[in-house]
């Protein structure tokens, strides 16, 4: 058996305010979770997204999720979960006022290729992006694989 306290784990970098690595602290081998905590229009992910081999499912704890979705947006309260497939596009941010508190648990835990949408403006449209470290490695970044664009930091 393992046992942490959410609260004090590491806080990893991203668009969302606050991304802590659960299932990484307890050991999991199959399944990755995650605690998010964002503020107004934080978003859990890079951009809209899909993971090649993972199925995702978000239990909001607190707030409202807002999640893109092939079909439409969808609204995801506080008590509700919802589930996305492999190789099905989404993308989460905070649709309210408040903080929300959002459970993401993954599976398997190599969600293996990632492929990530982002709008690129010298391209002028959504484009192929990948996630790299800043030269300086004071934050991560998104380019677009096109041109090569930064069209998001994360601190």
């Amino acid at each position: 058996m393992e046992h942490v306290a959410v609260d004090d784990l590491d806080n990893w970098t991203g668009p969302a305010d606050v991304k802590r690595p659960v299932g990484r602290a307890l050991g999991t081998e199959h399944m990755g979770i995650r605690l998010y905590e964002l503020e107004p229009g934080d978003s859990t992910a890079f951009g809209y997204h899909a993971h090649e081999n993972q199925e995702e499912v978000f239990y909001v704890l607190d707030g409202t999720l807002a999640f893109e979705t092939e079909g439409g947006d969808v609204a995801v309260d506080a008590g509700e979960a919802v589930r996305f497939a492999p190789g099905e596009f989404q993308r989460s941010r905070n649709a309210g006022d408040g903080r929300a508190r959002v459970l993401g648990m993954g599976a398997p835990a190599d969600a293996g290729e990632l492929t990530l949408l982002r709008e690129c403006p010298d391209c002028g449209g959504r484009t192929d992006h990948s996630v790299t470290s800043a030269a300086d490695g004071s934050a991560l970044v998104t380019r677009c694989d096109d041109c090569g664009a930064e069209t998001g930091r994360f601190d």
